[in-house]
């Protein structure tokens, strides 16, 4: 006969041979939290510091920091529960949301100063909107004298704004003239002024003859000069084709003739350049991605790759004031633009270039455009492609 005996201890088991898996996931799940949350917060609060690239003044930058910090400091001070938590995170969004509202209804151009700083008499500085076919769109208009000439810029792109550029690299044609920049429809200030989908060559056509009267009604002059740059000059061909009475003249930069016969000849002085300069892998690539026109997804990217070989080459050889400039840092950086803004300005680029520029396909000036009835004036660098 076998006796089985049952025996149980009282006595706690060695620290050594416990199961710590659970407390250490715990710990660990915590931290993990922790880095989380610290991460949100600081992504919450980054439209806080981003305020030093917009027109908003420093104090209220500060004051708004001052309250994010605050907002911190109460948390590690509090039992962090879930109530503080969410409480922190909420105040955060609220101060972010008036630093995003600032940046925006506070952003402005800059004056136009004498030496001493203070406002030259008689200058105009205005960033407003103004209705254009029934859509509310965004103009600079800066001059040293309102009684000067106007002359409209009509920037490159589709999708490409410019007023900070012709601000800061054109700034003496302030001098001369009443200088109207516009940001055009789905472009910067103006993205949401039309859908995307909706825009047109002709719709740019018929929404800068609305500005155009605006501008002459405005400052009552009969006529305006016109300067338009690379897609800017294609809009400008049509509207003095269209409305030759309104304009003293037209001055184009990187004049667009036919845009897919440029595209290609841009295309091969890409690779006979390159084949100059030894870079063989630079060479292939372009090879292997084929020359435009371009189509469908990722269309704008090639067609940068194809530009960007020719911009290399510009800072190469050009010299003057601008050279090596940055359109899209300077942009990004400008007083004119709010936080907002300065998003919808990089959406800018890529949603209206690939929604408008196939549309140009079958552009070709030499027959479309064969004769203007106001003066012209080309400008072209020793070394522009």
């Amino acid at each position: 006969m076998t006796t089985r005996s049952t025996f149980q201890s009282t006595q706690p088991l060695p620290s050594a041979m416990r199961t710590p898996t659970g407390g250490r996931l715990r710990r660990v799940g915590v931290a993990v939290l922790a880095v989380v949350g610290l991460l949100a917060a600081l992504i919450l609060a980054l439209p806080v510091p981003l305020l030093m690239a917009t027109s908003v003044p420093i104090w209220i930058t500060l004051v708004l920091a001052a309250a994010d910090i605050g907002i911190v400091i109460a948390v590690l001070r509090l039992e962090r529960t879930s109530v503080v938590i969410v409480a922190a995170f909420a105040g955060i969004m609220i101060v972010s949301g008036v630093a995003i509202w600032l940046s925006q209804v506070m952003a402005s151009t800059p004056l136009i100063t004498r030496a001493d700083g203070t406002p030259v008499p008689g200058s105009i500085t205005e960033l407003r909107t103004v209705d254009l076919n029934g859509s509310e769109q965004w103009i600079t208009i800066r001059g040293y004298n309102t009684d000067n000439p106007v002359l409209l810029f009509l920037a490159g792109g589709p999708g490409g704004s410019e007023l900070v550029m012709t601000r800061r690299y054109l700034g003496d044609l302030e001098k001369h003239f009443v200088v109207v920049n516009w940001d055009q429809p789905g472009t910067g200030k103006s993205y949401n002024a039309v859908a995307i989908d909706s825009l047109t060559p002709q719709r740019y056509v018929d929404d800068a003859y609305a500005l155009t009267e605006y501008l002459r009604d405005r400052f009552d002059q009969q006529r305006i000069f016109l300067l338009g740059e690379s897609w800017g000059s294609i809009v400008g061909v049509w509207l003095v084709q269209q409305h030759p009475e309104l304009y003293h003249a037209f001055i184009s930069s990187g004049q667009m003739v036919t845009t897919t016969e440029n595209d290609v000849l841009g295309y091969e002085f890409d690779l006979d350049y390159l084949a100059q300069q030894g870079q063989t892998e630079a060479a292939e690539r372009l090879r292997v991605m084929g020359p435009p026109p371009y189509s469908g997804g990722g269309m704008m990217w090639r067609y940068m790759d194809v530009v960007g070989v020719q911009n290399v080459y510009m800072d190469a050889n050009a010299h003057g004031e601008g050279v090596g400039h940055n359109l899209m840092f300077d942009s990004l950086l400008a007083p004119e633009y709010g936080l907002v803004d300065k998003v919808n300005w990089l959406r800018g680029l890529v949603d209206v270039f690939t929604h408008v520029y196939p549309q140009l396909a079958d552009l070709d000036f030499r027959t479309q455009a064969a004769e203007l009835s106001v003066p012209v004036y080309f400008i072209k660098g020793r070394w522009d492609v």
